[in-house]
């Protein structure tokens, strides 16, 4: 199911319309955490019983940890574990909406399971992690969260609770078979109060030999490789610094000579990029970030670009070691880039340029706050104070 995002005049938030009730969840979470792993069987049997309509998806490790206490069945499918291993199409073509628990790498790695395709379902996140930058909901909220992404764009003659058609409903029908928002008690969404979508842009990311032939996917009709934060040209292991040649918009730009190169998403300027010395970009300003990794030369000063401004990074003939390695969004690529290889790098499209429809990009979710305008909320300001700190002086407690 694609749903629809439309502007609104108070802010640059989008709006989530369902053309009908989603179908089908993918919960992810943080492994190795016993407390989220309850908050997920809390959260799961929420669903269940609210929403019977509704399909649980879960990764193979999470439904084996969870499926004795859960007490229903669950859906599983297998997943990559690297950007280089194409995700099943059943997972992208299956999936309505994402929920996470845990921190920004939880986020990050739902995105991954989508980073052979366009199209990215909503993801609602729940932050439980160490940072959680991205994780716009308390856990607390989830049941609120929920109803209000489910219930969004709903006309208010769906939503209404008619108790009479409720009472002439037979114990013979399943509740699965045409599910309804009349089906959801509670106050009426309406079509005036959708959940807001953030969209984030990516980074369409594509390896290639010298010769020009593509090389970043183990499945040639795979296609480019999405980031949510960046892709990082590193020396790994190597002891030496690292010669890149750097293009933009298809010229040379300069040669590189530093433990490596970051090109990130607005929404990767607050990760690593930022730890190397790169701007901080608000996550709708549409642009790329070209942030050198201990550069030799001082007046190396990072850049912002254009999103639709192709960088190429290729490994100078120069180099003493023979290859570097490559990292999108934290995780290593399987095969690394050899002198003459070239790492191409594009903001991904997300508008349709003909009609208009927003499409890409990671819609998040973003968490209203009860008794404020929308016009007042800004959550990246409050991300930047509360969570990074922003120009706090030194000595005073935080």
């Amino acid at each position: 199911m694609n749903p629809k995002y439309t502007e609104t005049r108070q802010n640059d938030l989008l709006c989530l319309q369902w053309p009908s009730p989603p179908r089908n969840v993918l919960l992810t979470k943080k492994n190795n955490t016993p407390e989220i792993t309850e908050s997920l069987i809390e959260y799961a049997q929420h669903i269940h019983s609210t929403y019977p309509s509704m399909n649980l998806i879960l990764e193979p490790h999470a439904a084996e940890e969870v499926h004795s206490k859960l007490g229903f069945p669950v859906y599983t499918t297998s997943t990559p574990t690297l950007h280089d291993a194409p995700t099943p199409t059943i997972l992208s073509d299956k999936t309505d909406l994402v929920s996470t628990l845990g921190g920004d790498g939880t986020v990050l790695h739902a995105s991954s399971l989508f980073a052979h395709t366009p199209r990215v379902p909503p993801i609602l996140s729940f932050g439980m992690g160490t940072l959680g930058f991205l994780g716009e909901w308390k856990f607390k909220e989830y049941k609120r969260a929920f109803r209000e992404v489910y219930m969004s764009g709903a006309h208010d003659a769906y939503a209404s609770i008619d108790q009479k058609d409720q009472s002439e409903a037979t114990d013979s029908e399943d509740p699965k078979a045409s599910p309804t928002y009349a089906s959801i008690r509670g106050k009426p969404m309406g079509a005036a109060r959708p959940a807001r979508i953030l969209l984030r842009n990516r980074l369409r990311i594509s390896v290639f030999s010298p010769s020009g032939k593509r090389l970043n996917s183990s499945d040639p009709a795979a296609g480019d490789t999405y980031a949510l934060n960046e892709v990082i040209v590193h020396r790994g292991s190597s002891p030496h610094l690292k010669i890149i040649d750097v293009f933009v918009g298809g010229r040379f730009l300069t040669e590189a000579v530093a433990d490596g190169m970051i090109i990130s998403s607005p929404t990767g300027s607050t990760a690593y990029s930022l730890s190397s010395g790169g701007s901080i970009v608000h996550p709708l300003v549409s642009s790329l970030l070209l942030t050198p990794i201990c550069p030799r030369s001082l007046s190396f000063r990072p850049l912002v670009l254009p999103a639709n401004t192709p960088i190429t990074l290729r490994l100078s003939e120069k180099n003493r070691g023979r290859e570097v390695e490559v990292s999108v969004d934290g995780v290593r690529i399987s095969k690394g880039v050899g002198v003459g290889m070239e790492v191409r790098v594009l903001g991904e499209d997300i508008r349709d340029r003909r009609s208009g429809e927003w499409c890409g990009g990671v819609p998040s979710i973003v968490r209203g706050v009860v008794g404020m305008e929308e016009k007042e909320e800004d959550h990246w300001v409050g991300g930047l104070n509360a969570l990074l700190k922003f120009n706090y002086p030194f000595g005073e407690e935080v």
